[in-house]
């Protein structure tokens, strides 16, 4: 790959490749990130893609340490978008939101609203009684997609702020048992209603 169409050999060397190195590790790594995400949720096609994506950009990148080994900073420029490329990565399974998770809630409180306000939101749910260090508890559990997480803690902290939850991941689960994602405009509905409800 010739890099001097960018200006002179200094400037190549000292700034172009290592910018390049940077950038490239930041953009294999977290595709390298997503790609073990995947591989953890059963998505087998999509994981073997990424990683043929991964792959090359890692052999491009790497062969131009090997051409320049005396020179520091391209291994600072890898080690930095190794680093960065792994944060940006988590970031965007974050934004990803991809499958669905286990929520445990645990309230020593009376859980009849949250209980009902579940329901009316349509989010399945498991409540049984149990015995905690103190006295009895509600136990509810829930298997919701990962999308949903957030307005359904909102919801527990909204009803029951003192109550112990949970969250671990889930590698598959029949979908037909999982209530759909609503569209944005319903979900502001449903926070409206939340709120007038807290307000009485």
């Amino acid at each position: 790959m010739d890099f001097h169409i960018f200006g002179s050999d200094e400037i190549v060397a000292w700034l172009i490749i290592p910018l390049f190195i940077f950038f490239a590790r930041i953009l294999d790594v977290s595709i390298g990130t997503i790609r073990i995400i995947f591989v953890g949720k059963g998505y087998r096609l999509l994981a073997a893609l990424l990683g043929f994506i991964e792959v090359f950009i890692w052999i491009v990148a790497v062969s131009q340490i090997m051409k320049h080994l005396n020179n520091v900073y391209y291994y600072l420029a890898w080690a930095s978008g190794f680093a960065t490329g792994t944060y940006i990565g988590m970031l965007i399974e974050q934004k990803l939101s991809i499958g669905s998770v286990i929520l445990r809630v645990i309230t020593s409180g009376d859980a009849d609203d949250l209980i009902n306000m579940l329901f009316q939101n349509n989010y399945h749910h498991t409540a049984v009684d149990g015995e905690g260090m103190f006295g009895k508890v509600k136990i509810i559990f829930m298997v919701i997609n990962r999308q949903q997480l957030s307005d359904v803690l909102n919801i527990v902290n909204q009803y029951n702020p003192k109550a112990f939850y949970s969250i671990e991941d889930v590698r598959s689960v029949r979908e037909g048992a999982l209530p759909k994602v609503p569209n944005p405009a319903i979900k502001k509905i449903q926070k409206f209603k939340r709120f007038l409800t807290t307000r009485k």
